[in-house]
């Protein structure tokens, strides 16, 4: 398979144990396209992302992100904005200062981008509100926005939509056609129909292809 930008899996293995988890998965996703992954709980879609992340470590097979392999070139991926299972965020502070803290470890941006980051996923009326203090729904939008914040070509995003509303999810919707727009390369997962038939470009059943 050749190598190129966005996400190249080639061939992954993983179990648990005796349990086969991901067997000979093989997904490219490049520049500019939303891919969806959809299953029953426990199919696998959590443990892909993991690995695809550096998490976790495939037993089998290799994962390129931005041409660099996982694992070898770099144990995170550069470039990578990730939500994966429930955001966890320190809740004395607001979401200003925790997204703060997250920015420094790579002082790649700076208060403009953070503020402006807040405003695209419309939190900049609670920014200085405590995370303790905010809805689920509110601390799903930080989450996105701590993915987002520093511009990452590759977006893995495992049920990103949960605890917002209906208007709410409709704006995260458009976000996220805008940076499909950018030319992110998106991995989607989510077990609502409307947002994979909406948003991607390509849906793969990990059931029925890699189970």
């Amino acid at each position: 398979m050749e190598i190129q930008a966005g996400i190249v899996v080639e061939h992954i293995s993983k179990a648990f144990g005796k349990e086969q988890v991901l067997k000979d998965v093989n997904l490219t996703i490049p520049p500019g396209q939303i891919c969806g992954i959809v299953g029953n709980n426990g199919s696998g879609k959590t443990v892909l992302m993991k690995c695809i992340c550096g998490f976790l470590h495939p037993d089998s097979g290799r994962i390129f992100v931005n041409e660099k392999q996982v694992g070898w070139d770099c144990d995170f991926p550069d470039s990578l904005g990730v939500i994966i299972e429930t955001p966890g965020f320190i809740p004395n502070l607001s979401g200003y200062q925790n997204l703060k803290i997250l920015a420094a470890l790579k002082v790649r941006i700076g208060k403009s981008e953070i503020m402006e980051t807040l405003d695209r996923v419309g939190l900049s009326h609670a920014m200085k509100k405590p995370v303790a203090k905010y809805s689920l729904g509110m601390r799903q939008r930080l989450g996105i926005a701590q993915a987002i914040m520093e511009n990452p070509n590759v977006l893995i995003l495992d049920e990103p939509f949960n605890g917002l509303d209906k208007a709410g999810v409709a704006q995260m919707r458009e976000l996220l056609k805008e940076l499909k727009t950018q030319g992110k390369a998106v991995l989607l997962a989510s077990h609502n129909a409307q947002d994979i038939e909406e948003l991607c470009d390509a849906v793969h059943e990990m059931e029925d292809k890699w189970k």
